[in-house]
């Protein structure tokens, strides 16, 4: 059984269900990919998994226990850590502080895991009294990313990371992201950029309205005729 799973997802906001029986998956040391249409359901099974739909059918599991009546705080408390899509810096705090926010459930010493956090992302350290506001839009992802390791998670969910930013930074962020997976932490990913996520996936969801079209590796699906030609156009 994977470290994290969805189950037979079905659920949406209130009007329709926008999940129609999905199931999601994440393993430790890995990175699981989510893809598809506008409208698949991609972010909305995200947000299943940490808890923040009202009515949700099916099963959430971590690490073989069931949380799926579980509040998303109690979630972060086991160890999931998410990266929303936008809003996901605090603009006018250092980045050091950005970071420090990350760590307010501990009452540890958590200058460890900040300079873990500066060697994954040296861009951070040298620029940490910088205010993240003044950044990159790729350098405050990596400001986001960073300050939910902080948490010392388990999991890492990633909603479109790479919104917005050009195709270099989306390369280096990718990198960042493949280092990130070396630390042993199971990382499930929400994107747009279908075609280089799956490249560095080790499993990969494709969904269509709500249901799971494809599930395979990263790279079974990049040499999949119909995921190429349906999705990753051509």
């Amino acid at each position: 059984m994977s470290y994290l799973v969805g189950e037979n997802l079905i659920g949406g906001y209130g009007a329709g269900d926008i999940l129609k029986g999905c199931t999601i998956s994440a393993e430790k040391g890995e990175i699981s990919v989510v893809v598809g249409p506008n409208g698949a359901g991609k972010s909305t099974a995200m947000k299943a998994l940490l808890g923040m739909l009202r009515e949700l059918k099916g099963q959430v599991l971590l690490e073989g226990e069931d949380i799926t009546r579980l509040s998303p705080q109690q979630r972060v408390s086991r160890g999931m850590a998410f990266v929303p899509q936008t809003q996901n810096v605090f603009v006018s705090l250092s980045v050091e502080e950005n970071l420090e926010m990350g760590a307010y459930l501990r009452d540890d010493d958590f200058s460890g895991t900040m300079e873990q956090v500066f060697e994954l992302f040296p861009v951070l350290k040298e620029k940490r009294q910088q205010p993240a506001g003044e950044l990159s839009g790729g350098q405050r992802q990596q400001v986001a990313v960073g300050r939910a390791l902080m948490t010392q998670p388990s999991v890492l969910m990633l909603d479109e990371p790479t919104a917005g930013v050009s195709p270099i930074v989306m390369d280096e962020l990718f990198e960042r992201i493949l280092e990130v997976k070396k630390t042993g932490i199971a990382i499930l990913m929400v994107e747009q950029n279908a075609r280089q996520a799956l490249g560095i996936a080790d499993r990969g969801f494709v969904l269509v309205t709500g249901e799971n079209r494809y599930t395979d590796s990263g790279q079974a699906l990049l040499d999949n005729e119909d995921v190429r030609r349906s999705f990753l156009g051509g």
